[in-house]
C-alpha cells in the first residue's frame, strides 16, 4: 500500500473507552495497520465478535464493520456460527485473557479441537482489568492484585501452548513492546485458514501495573522487552530460567483439514446421498 496509514478511515468516529496509557490502543492499531498493508480500503470482508471485557470493546462500536458484541465468554461459538453460514467472511474474535481462556476456556479449547475458522486475538493484561483488577488466569505466580494483595498463589495458564495442544492451526505470542512482528503475525495469520491464535501481552497500567510495582507505562514496556525469550530458544533453558520470562514468536503453523472444510463436506455428501 502505497496511500498513508489512518486507523480512522476504519472506525467510527466514537471515543475509545480505554484508560489514558492502555495498551489496547496500541494493539488495535496494530491490527488496522495490517488490514491497511494486506490491501483492504475497508472492513467489508470481515466480520467481529466479542465478549466482555476492556479487550472486547475493541470492534465493537469502534469499528465501521459487522460486529457481535455477546455474552462473557461466548464469543468463540458465534463466531463459529457465523463463519459456517457466512464461509467467504474473515471472521475475527477479539477478547481478554479472562474472556477467552477465564470463563470461555471450553469454547477456547474445541474451537481449536475443530479447528475453526476464525482469528482469535486475545489481548493479556494479566488481570480481570475492566472490574477492578482482579487475579486472572494468566496473573503471573505471586503478583499483587485487588483479590490477592499478597501476591497470588496459583500458576498462571500458558494460552499460546494451549492452543498448540488443543489442534490450532497457527498460535503466535507477542507483546505489546514487539508491535513490528505483532503487525506480521496478524497478516500472516489472516491469510492462513483453520483455528489461529494470537496472545498480546499488554500493559495495563491502571489495574495491573501499579499493583505490581512498575512506576509507570515505560517501565512496563521495557519489562517486557528485557524479559522476551524467543520461542526457538526455550529448548535450552530449564524451567527456573524461563520463570516470569515472556516466551514470544510463533509457537505452530500447520494444515489441517477445518471445520468448514469438514461440514460443508458432509453436506455435499448428504445431498449427493439423498438424491
Amino acid at each position: 500500500m502505497t496511500d498513508t496509514f489512518s486507523a480512522r478511515k476504519y472506525m467510527r468516529d466514537l471515543k475509545l473507552p480505554f484508560c489514558p496509557g492502555c495498551g489496547l490502543f496500541s494493539l488495535s492499531d496494530t491490527f488496522l495497520r495490517a488490514v491497511h498493508e494486506l490491501g483492504h480500503e475497508d472492513l467489508h470482508k470481515f466480520c467481529f465478535a466479542s465478549g466482555i471485557g476492556c479487550s472486547s470493546w475493541i470492534p465493537s462500536p469502534y469499528y465501521v464493520a459487522d460486529s457481535v458484541h455477546t455474552l462473557h465468554g461466548r464469543s468463540i461459538p458465534v463466531a463459529t456460527s457465523i463463519k459456517l453460514l457466512r464461509p467467504e467472511l474473515s471472521v475475527v474474535v477479539f477478547g481478554g485473557d479472562g474472556d477467552i481462556v477465564g470463563i470461555g476456556l471450553g469454547h477456547f479449547i474445541h474451537a481449536a479441537r475443530r479447528n475453526t475458522d476464525i482469528l482469535v486475538i486475545m489481548g493479556n493484561n494479566m488481570v480481570y482489568g475492566m472490574t477492578g483488577g482482579q487475579v486472572a488466569p494468566t496473573t503471573p505466580f505471586n503478583t499483587r492484585t485487588s483479590t490477592t494483595p499478597y501476591g497470588s498463589f496459583e500458576y498462571p495458564l500458558d494460552a499460546a501452548k494451549l492452543a498448540v495442544a488443543s489442534g490450532a492451526a497457527y498460535s503466535a505470542r507477542w507483546t505489546t513492546a514487539h508491535l513490528a512482528e505483532l503487525k506480521e503475525a496478524i497478516k500472516k495469520a489472516l491469510g492462513l485458514d483453520g483455528f489461529r491464535f494470537i496472545e498480546v501481552v499488554t500493559h495495563c497500567p491502571t489495574a495491573y501495573g501499579r499493583r505490581a510495582g512498575f512506576k509507570d507505562i515505560g517501565e512496563m514496556l521495557k519489562y517486557f522487552k528485557e524479559n522476551a525469550v524467543p520461542v526457538q530458544k526455550t529448548g535450552k533453558m530449564s524451567e527456573e530460567e524461563l520463570e516470569r520470562r515472556i516466551i514470544v514468536g510463533e509457537f505452530v503453523q500447520r494444515r489441517r483439514p477445518t471445520l468448514v472444510e469438514t461440514v460443508y463436506s458432509k453436506l455435499k455428501e448428504a445431498k449427493e446421498g439423498a438424491e
